[in-house]
């Protein structure tokens, strides 16, 4: 158009990647520092684990410790037992849910009736770097950390790699599914993530430490009617898993797979190595950790979870029917929730194995770096990480490794409750 204004043309995709080059080189001191570096970093380091943990399967030893008791469990289900009771493996009784046996009675056909280890510790290989696939689509959703810190969410831990690749754990399995429920929930997917919470827990336990914030979640987004269902999904997938060994002898599968009262051996604790015996044998002290544990729950939700002129009676309502205006919570929000809540139930855990480590590894530079305290300076956060690492490599747990455990979760713990509660969407904007 003559004397018309000449219309600019967008950049090209070659002009694109090089713009996004040249501001990676001049900003390069910065790239382990600014969370928006996530992908690229955490990148690098998961095609890094490729190489280690093969490494680590080829040359470090292989330590059987409960794999052929799985492999046992399973063959005593695939030969027709369906009675809880009756299945057990050289370390003891089958006692965990349904969803452990189907997935380990997989991976038993997969590894020749369990003979193939190497195999066995490719496919937890696999599982490790899955799990850290979903974590750090956490870490990139919420924002929270520097990338620096993911070189100890993974290539610095002798513990998980081995848990993982060389223990065979089923711990593992289920904090996998965990995160990927996370991911869904952070999605917006809360029929699919509540499917697959339901189903970690069917592999172990544990997963149930996150209940608490999961229940918290729920009530906040949809109220307690809109809830139920979601609940019930949930009791529906551990009743149509664990069908075929509830009809063969109900009280059995339920006493075995969910016993909360099972006693732990002193020989193994990680965290109370400190106190005597007998002490730790006691149940006044089991439900003395129960009450505190509850206690932390319920103030941590009334304090620190809602927020502060909402009261817990308009959560149970339909958002829609709230008296104040129902707000969003954003992906810092609900993960901060969910990682709390687990957090609480292993600092006040009757006992920690070795393996237990995985419950909560991948949260701790989230909950970090969540904490209120402004002091809490970037080095003192990663030398916390550093002695939280060294209590659960030191074997055998010593009364230092344990009062050095409970200090980091003291001040980690401090650190949560000092921490204002992130803003939610749309409250961010008008403040």
């Amino acid at each position: 158009m003559a004397g018309g204004v000449k219309k600019k043309s967008s950049p090209g995709p070659l002009s694109r990647v090089w713009a996004t080059l040249r501001k990676l080189w001049q900003e390069k001191h910065l790239i382990l520092f600014k969370a928006e570096y996530t992908i690229l970093v955490a990148s690098v380091l998961w095609f890094l684990e490729i190489g280690i943990n093969i490494w680590v399967i080829q040359k470090v030893a292989y330590t059987e410790i409960d794999w052929k008791a799985y492999m046992d469990e399973v063959e005593g289900v695939i030969n027709g037992t369906y009675d809880y009771t009756q299945l057990k493996g050289d370390t003891g009784p089958l006692v965990y849910p349904a969803g452990f046996v189907y997935v380990f009675t997989a991976l038993y056909y997969v590894t020749s009736h369990g003979v193939n280890i190497r195999l066995a510790q490719y496919l937890f290989a696999v599982f490790y770097l899955l799990t850290l696939l979903l974590v750090f689509r956490i870490y990139h959703r919420t924002k929270k950390v520097p990338p620096y810190v993911f070189f100890f969410v993974c290539c610095a831990s002798y513990r998980i790699h081995s848990i993982f690749v060389l223990r065979l754990f089923n711990d593992p399995v289920a904090m996998m599914m965990l995160f990927g429920a996370v991911n869904l929930i952070l999605d917006g997917r809360w029929t699919l993530g509540c499917m697959l919470y339901s189903l970690a827990v069917s592999v172990k336990m544990n997963v149930l430490l996150f209940a608490p914030g999961l229940l918290f979640l729920l009530l906040s987004e949809f109220g307690l009617m809109r809830t139920i269902p979601k609940l019930s999904l949930c009791a529906a997938i551990q009743l149509l898993l664990g069908l075929p060994f509830l009809m063969e002898n109900p009280i059995g599968y339920m006493t075995r797979a969910f016993d909360l009262g099972r006693q732990f051996m002193f020989t193994w604790t990680v965290n109370w190595r400190f106190l005597p015996e007998w002490l730790f044998l006691s149940r006044y002290f089991h439900l003395v950790l129960l009450a505190t544990h509850l206690l932390a729950l319920l103030l941590f939700a009334l304090r620190r979870w809602k927020r502060p002129e909402e009261s817990i009676m308009e959560l149970l309502k339909e958002p829609g029917k709230r008296v104040l205006l129902a707000q969003k919570l954003t992906s810092d929000q609900m993960v901060l929730i969910l990682f709390t809540s687990n957090f609480i139930g292993m600092c006040f855990s009757r006992s920690l194995h070795y393996q237990f480590y995985v419950w909560y590894f991948h949260t701790l530079p989230f909950l970090l770096w969540s904490g209120g305290v402004k002091k809490l300076a970037h080095l003192l956060r990663v030398l916390i990480l550093g002695l939280v690492e060294l209590s659960w490599n030191t074997y055998p747990s010593t009364i230092y490794s344990s009062a050095a455990l409970h200090l980091c979760h003291l001040i980690m713990l401090l650190s949560l409750w000092l921490a204002q509660p992130p803003a939610r969407q749309g409250e961010a904007k008008s403040q």
